[in-house]
């Protein structure tokens, strides 16, 4: 299985690696894929899953009963962007740029900014600020200065904390710019 949602957001001259490019990995692999990410709609949940013919039986079986449907406007707007290239082809540079934008306000926090290639997601080591776990330190943040990120130690196995938080760069850049001065104030 091949989670390839991100495909279209990838930086520094980097290019995507779809698993479909291996003949024999793609004879017996699913690749699954988002519009959402795609298209800045990730609200709309659709997404497609890749697969060979044998695979894709069995895909469905299970398939029918995580889903129901989805609703037409939000179908026909989908089929719409596909028609305009331009959306997905300008959509690395787009991000990029946002994750450069939103590096470069954080040069002042005491946050270390860690290497961010493919996503939305700026992941920041605040080791130099606090020794909380994760999630003390994200609630904190919250309450305390304003600014929400997610823990990622809560999406691993026994919850593995390398005191590092996420935070989305997917905002209007004044929300980045908003979320780095208050970051960059927090000292302790």
């Amino acid at each position: 299985m091949s989670d390839e949602v991100y495909e279209h957001i990838v930086f520094d001259g980097y290019k995507h690696e779809s698993l479909c490019r291996y003949p024999e990995l793609a004879l017996r692999s699913f690749v699954i894929s988002s519009f959402g990410k795609t298209y800045h709609a990730t609200g709309w949940k659709i997404g497609y899953c890749l697969a060979p013919a044998p695979l894709s039986k069995e895909f469905q079986k299970i398939h029918q009963f995580l889903t129901f449907a989805s609703n037409t406007p939000v179908q026909l707007a989908y089929a719409e962007f596909m028609e305009n290239k331009e959306v997905f082809v300008n959509l690395s540079q787009f991000y990029q740029d946002k994750r450069d934008r939103f590096s470069s306000f954080l040069k002042k926090s005491r946050f270390k900014v860690l290497p961010c290639r493919g996503t939305y997601f700026q992941m920041l080591d605040y080791s130099p600020i606090s020794g909380e776990s994760d999630v003390e330190f994200s609630k904190r943040m919250t309450v305390e200065h304003g600014v929400a990120s997610i823990p990622p130690s809560v999406f691993y196995h026994q919850n593995d904390d390398h005191k590092v938080l996420r935070f989305c760069f997917a905002k209007r850049d004044e929300t980045l710019k908003k979320a780095a001065k208050l970051l960059s104030a927090i000292q302790a």
